[in-house]
């Protein structure tokens, strides 16, 4: 609570002074303005819940704002119900429609979910206007009107319209520090990432949207009481949904103060310009607005406030340049490939447990590509199997089946003795399987800490549980001194490391590790090995993806040798490194003899 208090300090200031300002212009025009700016800021804030936090841009948003802005005027015209209780119940239709609005939608993936959201609002805009609230006017309430928000001094509607937006404001901060805000966050920079560290993405998102349309209904229900007239093109129409994009995307999406900036900038300019030029001029708002986006896409893609502040940034840290990973290139007569006896380098036997996976008759196929024929494997608690193959082999499309990004076409996997075939990946994360990939998939704008606090959240009960499970998995495998660094700022082998403490946080049974030494020099893949094998002391049951076997014969216990998707080989280090079959399927049959010889 003191942190959040914190982080609404210049909030507060700002709005201390807005309120100063509110309470000196007397000018009607001017005073009602100055409340829009509120009123669009929160509409903003609302639309950044969702949109800003997840990065699904939703076109649509006008649907929530209208459903709440009529639920007031029908309420006092047809029942003589208070706004006072009208906002919060327009609220709570707001968040339904979210949630009905969501289930179906979230279906959908990039422009395809921006279209869809795009036509609820106008299906809306023409029911409404079917039923016959063409025009709603708000009755007059001489008798009681403070009851019913029908202030004689408009100032009143700015400082109530500014207690909403401060309560908007502090919403979102508390989901901004929140495991809420957390996995929204994952979910927009990887959501794939953010299924493997056991995030329930579906679940989340409904929770985001259902917020997000609470606060815009509440928002619509407020603008339905200072305008006093409601038209389905008012509150339902393409620009209603393009001000409280454009506001977000202006002043920086995924930030409190993204909406305020643009709010406070654009809202203004367009008002006063549609009452100098509107009359010449018609629609001049959405140009404005159009024109903001450009000038957005142009010169700060990600916002004003993120443009201040990285430069801020930049600046701060002396403009120094982002360390890049140095990738030592081996010489073309080094082979990545070992056709000898294992002695002195192979890992030590160690005593095995349980089947903890068992793998039978998988199989998948792409169209007339067999990626994986009839696989079938045990790995026991407490080993280290490594995966080979040469590229193409069927490895990463294995461990996707493994690990429910994709459905096999028959085949069943055990994990503890339960079939996990079409089980989710956050839930297979639940039961215990952790999860790197071969491709990065950080959060990059979040520091190292934050990014395996991601993955702490499967096991954690509460936040400091979290960080401490974070924290612990970080010291793991080394990198307490880069902790609050931003992912973005790493090199290759931290990314890697990172990846890695992010799928220990969530106390994994079974760690699988998709090609972890890609991507890495010699020494850097050395340094990697040894946590590896520092993890496997402490009994962790791993499973490994390489394409090369030079560092895997000093780690594994078992190989699993796979060529063209089907199992060529399996067996100890020293017996599959000299197997005249893997030894062709990697560099073809001369060397056989070589090997041979």
């Amino acid at each position: 609570m003191p942190m959040l208090l914190r982080s609404l300090a210049p909030t507060l200031i700002a709005a201390a002074v807005y309120a100063c300002l509110a309470l000196f212009v007397t000018n009607s025009y001017y005073q009602l303005t100055l409340t829009l700016v509120l009123v669009w800021a929160s509409f903003g804030l609302s639309w950044n819940v969702l949109s800003g936090y997840t990065g699904l841009v939703s076109f649509g948003h006008a649907a929530f704002f209208g459903l709440g802005a009529y639920t007031t005027a029908l309420g006092q015209i047809y029942f003589d119900i208070t706004p006072w209780l009208l906002i919060p119940a327009a609220a709570v239709v707001g968040g339904v429609a979210g949630l009905l609005v969501g289930f179906p939608t979230f279906r959908l993936r990039g422009h395809y979910f921006a279209l869809a959201m795009l036509a609820y609002p106008l299906a809306l805009l023409y029911v409404f206007e079917w039923l016959g609230y063409q025009e709603l006017t708000l009755p007059i309430k001489r008798d009681n009107p403070f009851a019913y928000m029908q202030f004689s001094d408009p100032r009143i509607y700015t400082l109530v319209a500014l207690v909403m937006l401060l309560g908007i404001v502090a919403i979102t901060r508390a989901v901004e520090s929140s495991r809420f805000g957390m996995a929204l966050l994952a979910i927009k920079q990887n959501e794939a990432a953010a299924e493997a560290a056991g995030i329930d993405t579906l679940a989340w998102k409904l929770r985001s949207i259902a917020l997000s349309g609470a606060i815009a209904g509440a928002v619509g229900a407020f603008y339905a009481v200072v305008l006093l007239v409601v038209t389905p093109p008012s509150v339902f129409g393409m620009l209603v949904s393009a001000q409280a994009l454009t506001v977000s995307m202006f002043g920086g999406v995924g930030t409190v103060w993204g909406p305020l900036i643009g709010a406070a900038v654009l809202i203004p300019v367009s008002e006063i310009l549609h009452a100098e030029l509107g009359a010449r001029i018609p629609g001049i708002q959405g140009v404005i607005f159009g024109m903001a986006i450009i000038t957005v896409i142009l010169v700060a893609p990600e916002g004003v406030f993120w443009k201040v502040r990285d430069r801020w940034m930049k600046r701060r840290a002396g403009a120094a340049a982002l360390p890049t990973a140095d990738v030592v290139t081996l010489p073309e007569h080094v082979i990545p490939f070992v056709a000898a006896p294992v002695k002195s380098t192979a890992r030590p036997e160690r005593p095995q447990g349980r089947v903890l996976l068992s793998v039978k008759g998988l199989s998948k196929s792409f169209g007339g590509l067999k990626a994986v024929q009839n696989v079938g494997f045990d790995i026991h608690e407490g080993m280290i199997l490594g995966i080979i193959g040469p590229n193409g082999a069927g490895k990463t499309t294995l461990f996707n089946l493994l690990n429910g990004f994709s459905l096999p076409d028959t085949g069943e996997v055990l994990f503890d003795g339960q079939n996990m075939v079409g089980r989710k990946p956050h839930e297979l994360c639940q039961a215990g399987v952790g999860r790197t990939f071969q491709v990065m998939r950080p959060f990059l704008r979040m520091s190292v800490r934050d990014n395996v606090r991601v993955g702490a959240y499967v096991r954690a009960a509460s936040e400091d549980e979290a960080r401490s499970f974070a924290n612990d998995a970080v010291e793991r495998v080394g990198l307490t001194a880069v902790a609050d660094k931003v992912a973005a700022e790493l090199t290759t082998k931290e990314l890697r490391l990172m990846e890695l403490a992010r799928a220990l946080a969530g106390k994994p049974w079974l760690l699988l590790l998709d090609e972890t030494l890609a991507g890495l020099g010699h020494g850097e893949a050395e340094e990697v090995v040894a946590v590896v094998q520092r993890l496997a002391r402490e009994g962790v049951t791993i499973a490994i993806i390489e394409h090369t076997m030079q560092s895997m014969v000093r780690l594994v216990d078992r190989f699993l040798v796979l060529d063209h998707g089907a199992v060529l080989a399996d067996g100890d280090p020293a017996s599959v490194t000299r197997n005249p079959r893997v030894i062709e399927a990697y560099l073809g049959k001369k060397w056989v003899n070589r090997a041979q010889a």
